[in-house]
Parts: C-alpha cells; structure tokens; sequence
C-alpha cells in the first residue's frame, strides 16, 4: 500500500484536494504536543473546502501516518492493523478529527477510540468564514476542541498534563448495554491555544501508569486464555437448549484452561453468512474484548475458514469455535501412542480447508535452490505437507486398529462377553469403572478427563444360576452434543470397541440439569454408528446429587434404569445382577 494513501470516501473530490491531503503525510509534529496551530487550522481548512470531515492519525513521534476522509468512525485502522501492546498500555496512536457540528463526540466516535486504543482523540469543531479562497472554495477555522482519552475502569482521579482533574470536573461517558462499562473522559470545549498547549508526553505517561496499576491489581494470570464465549441462538432451538449449550461451552473452556471472562449472544432468524453475527454485535464483541483485555473469542458452533477470517479482521483477536476447543482438550488429555496420534490427524484434518487466509506469509513464493521461479507458494507447499502427514498418521491409525481388530478376536474366542459404558462426557465412567474394578483410572470434574479405552475384567453373578461370571468392561472416550465428523473418524478404535460390545453400558450424570438432552446426544451418535450396538442398560449415576422429584421423573420415564453413585458406591451390587442379566439377554439374542 502506498505511504500516501488516503482512506475512506474519496467520491468527487479533486486532483488538487487529494494531493493537499497526501502532503498532510508530510507534516510532523513535536513530540509533546497534541497537535500544532498550523496543523489543525490546516486540516480545518481542508475539510472546509471538500466539505467532508478529515482524520489524521500519528504516531508518538508525531509522524502522520494514516489520513482518512469521513468520521472516526469509518476511517478508524482496522483491528489487525494496530500494535497489540496488552491491557497496561495504549496503541501509541493519536487521532486528530474535524466535524462542523459545535457539540462533543458522539458515543460511535468515542467507541472507535476505544476499539483502537488511541492515545488520544482530538475532535476540532470547524466553522465556515464566508470569505472566498483564491481559486475558490470556503477557508475554515477551528472554532474550539474537544480532547478525550480512556481512562482505566477503576481510576477515581485522572492525570491530563499537569492538573489532576476531580472526578466532577469531567464528563464520564459509560456503556452498560452489554454488562460492560467503557470509561473515557471528554474535556469541556477547549480553544486551540489551550489545547495546543497540553503537554501531550505527560498526559500519556500518567494515563499508561493509571492503566499499569489497574492491570497489576487484577493479576491477570498469563497463562491462561482471557476468552469471550458468543453464542447464537436461531429459530430451530429452545431458550433452554441454548442456554445448556452456552454453560457446556464455558466448561469446555475452562477444562481447556481458559479464562472465561464474559458470554455475549444474539437472537438471529439465521446466521450471517460473512460473520455469523450481525454487524452491530461484531462491533460489540470487539468493544467488550477490547474493554476486558480479552485474547480470545469462542464461538458456539463452528465457523467456516472465511468467518474466522472475517471475524478476526474486524475485532482484531485470534477466533475459534467449539470444535477448536474440543480439539485442544483433546490434545491435552491423550496419553497412549493411539490417542496421540488420533488426536494430531483429527487437528491436521481440521486445519487443511482453513489454511487460505492466514496471513501473507501463507502466499509468498518459497526461496532456495530450486525454488525460484514460478515455484508453488507456501500455501501449497503446507497443504502438500499435511496432506502427506495425514496419509501415514491414517495408515498408523490403520495398523493400530487392526491391532485392536486381533485383541478383540481373542477375548471373543475365549468366549468372555464385553459390555462397552457409553455416556456423555463427565457422566461418571471412569469413576464407575474404577468402583467396580479397582481399575485406578485417572478421574477428574472435567469435560474428556480420559480419552484412551480401558478394559478391565468383572465378576458378575449369571442371570439364571447366580453363579459367577466373567465379563469385560471397557471405558470409552465420552460422547458430547454435536460431536466433530472428524473426532467421529479419528477416534474410531475407541468407537469400535463400542459396536464391537456384546452390551452397552449407558451412564447418565442425573445431577445435570440437561441429562434428558444428554440421553439423546449420546443415542445420535450411537444411531450413527456403521455397526449397531448391542442392548443398552441405562445406569443413573451421581443420585446422592439429585432432589426427590428429579428422581421420581427419572424412574418414571426409564422404569428398567439402575440407579448408582459411583463416587459413595451405591446401588452396585444391584448394578452387578443387572448386568449379569444384560449379558444374558445380550448373548442369547446373538
């Protein structure tokens, strides 16, 4: 892009306007002062002429560095664009911005200050002076200012050059529409002398060390993920169905390891195709990112690869959707050598279609001996080089499953029948597993706390004689609403060991308020399988959780369910009889 560039709308104005614009590249100012005399009647005088408003942005050195025609608003740098410096410190750019009505910056003008994080923002009132310019066109000349700057959320007191301003003695201008408040300050009308004779050095360093303090008193932990979730909620789901989805997501997060720090949502008829929300809530998301120092924004669906690119120009921080953070929880939890890999090809799966967009680096030619030429660019050679890691990870997953295949063989010919406990995640599996065989399972409260299956031997007493008997009980990777096609392909040694199962052990956390939605999440995917599974028991777990009546509804509408807590082992002796009975059933149905 040309260093003279003009921004925004360019329509009708002259040659000679255009270049008195570009030459406004060339003025530098000091670098403690706001702005100069000279440079605001200038700007005042060109907007005057084309009769439009006229923004220039410079850096701390006082160089011009973006120049735009219309309001700050439609000229404002994109998200993308700006220097990412943290919660403690401004973007180090100042905006100075003509308008001809005599009255403060409105709330959409100072919201662009607050998505851009300016240093400072000066609104120069411009007034006509009747007289005719030589060669035509109306002088201008800046009648009085404005001068506005965030302020840090909890400050009482304000630093502006050499004057500590009482909180009466300033104009607050707050934004509570989203549980969320946008604090800046906006001076009362200035003249240009006052203004220009602000120390502008001064006013910055007090502000950044306002906003330093603040950050420091949060202690915000690095370490984790600063997230905002956003939600969607369209016509073919309930309040209460969203609402479900929305906490389930929030876990997600947090067994992921971020930091949710607000969920912002919208009622749409259907989804915008460029940027799932609407465009005032994009605005929105990147203003309260922007407000909370978020560093990540999640969304409740998935988002295709221009979405997430359209998305992160505008609010300017990295975008995933629900997929993404299953993935990576996934990533986290696998410990065996199958998991490691049935995680890393549902990631490379994943990330193929979405590696157009992410960035300039991704189209540049590659270098070298060899290379020079037309050559292929980079994005080629990355696609090129998952696409070959995705085909041995495949023929290792392949060689691993039949592995699984010849295991499964034997246990079959020696004749021991296998129940598989399917369930949504964190209903207990691992947690009964353990209970009934001292199977030392790693368990914790957390979305996907286990991923790899475990088989353990089990006593049950046989349904017709009491005596006993030996089964297999086999803990599988736990099911959850709208499970990712590709998890569905990657894990399929641990789904295989559910239609592989002479029985299924369904467990339902009793406990959540969503377990009827639970029930019918894990019965869809199980409809999907290519083999259908054998009977299923539905065990109800976590009952030493639930009130009488959540009790009462459940045994009303599933009268053959077990009712267990695994955690105080209760009801599992009976859980043992029950499952000799599957078995039975199970075997002489084969």
């Amino acid at each position: 892009m040309p260093i003279e560039t003009i921004f925004g709308n360019l329509q009708g104005l002259k040659p000679s306007q255009l270049k008195q614009l570009q030459r406004l590249y060339h003025q530098r100012l000091p670098g403690d002062r706001i702005t100069t005399p000279e440079f605001a009647q200038r700007l005042a005088a060109i907007s005057t002429e084309i009769n439009q408003p006229v923004c220039a942005y410079l850096n701390r050195r006082g160089q011009v560095i973006r120049v735009g025609v219309g309001t700050v608003r439609q000229t404002q740098i994109p998200p993308l664009e700006l220097p990412r410096y943290g919660a403690e410190r401004l973007s180090g750019i100042r905006c100075i911005a003509t308008q001809s009505k005599p009255e403060p910056p409105n709330e959409a003008t100072l919201t662009a200050m607050v998505l851009q994080r300016l240093d400072a923002l000066v609104m120069l009132n411009v007034t006509g002076t009747g007289f005719q310019k030589r060669g035509g066109g109306v002088t201008g000349y800046v009648k009085e200012a404005f001068l506005a700057h965030l302020i840090p959320r909890q400050s009482r007191t304000l630093l502006t050059g050499a004057t500590v301003l009482k909180k009466d003695a300033i104009r607050y201008a707050t934004q509570t529409a989203s549980n969320f408040i946008s604090c800046w300050n906006v001076s009362p009308p200035l003249s240009l002398d006052a203004l220009t004779q602000q120390d502008f050095t001064q006013l910055i360093e007090g502000l950044e060390e306002e906003f330093r303090r603040e950050f420091v008193a949060q202690e915000v932990d690095r370490d984790r993920d600063r997230v905002l979730i956003i939600g969607l909620m369209t016509e073919e789901m309930t309040a209460q169905q969203f609402q479900d989805s929305l906490a389930e997501l929030a876990r997600l997060v947090d067994t992921a390891g971020g930091e949710v720090l607000q969920t912002l949502w919208q009622k749409r008829s259907r989804i915008h195709p460029q940027t799932v929300v609407g465009e005032g809530k994009v605005q929105e998301i990147a203003l309260t990112a922007q407000t909370l120092g978020a560093n990540l924004i999640v969304f409740d669906r998935d988002l295709s690869p221009s979405q997430v690119r359209n998305l992160e120009t505008q609010i300017g921080v990295r975008v995933v959707d629900r997929t993404e953070v299953i993935l990576d929880i996934f990533a986290q939890r696998a410990q065996s050598r199958a998991g490691k890999l049935q995680v890393e090809l549902a990631q490379l799966e994943y990330m193929l279609p979405r590696l157009a967009g992410r960035g300039q680096a991704m189209s540049r030619l590659g270098g070298g001996i060899g290379t020079r030429g037309p050559g292929e660019t980079k994005l080629e050679t990355e696609r090129r080089a998952i696409e070959r890691r995705i085909s041995r990870l495949q023929q290792q997953v392949n060689q691993l499953q039949a592995h699984r295949e010849r295991l499964r063989q034997r246990r079959q010919h020696q004749e021991i029948p296998s129940v598989a406990i399917v369930g949504y995640t964190n209903a207990g599996k691992s947690t009964l597993l353990n209970a009934l065989t001292n199977a030392e399972i790693y368990t914790a409260d957390q979305l996907f706390a286990t991923l790899d299956p475990t088989t353990r031997r089990l006593v049950v007493p046989q349904a017709l004689t009491g005596q006993p008997q030996e089964i297999l009980l086999t803990d599988t990777v736990g099911f959850i609403h709208e499970l990712p096609a590709s998890l569905m392909d990657a894990f399929r040694a641990t789904l295989e060991e559910v239609t592989e199962a002479d029985a299924l052990l369904h467990l339902v956390d009793l406990s959540h308020p969503a377990w009827l939605n639970h029930i019918r999440a894990v019965r869809e995917i199980l409809a999907q399988m290519p083999v259908t599974p054998g009977p299923a028991l539905v065990v109800f777990n976590k009952i030493d959780r639930v009130d009488s009546h959540t009790l009462a509804q459940a045994q009303e509408e599933f009268p053959l369910a077990a009712f267990i807590s695994a955690s105080e082992r209760l009801g599992l002796e009976t859980l043992r009889q029950r499952l000799g009975q599957l078995v039975h059933y199970a075997m002489a149905s084969q």
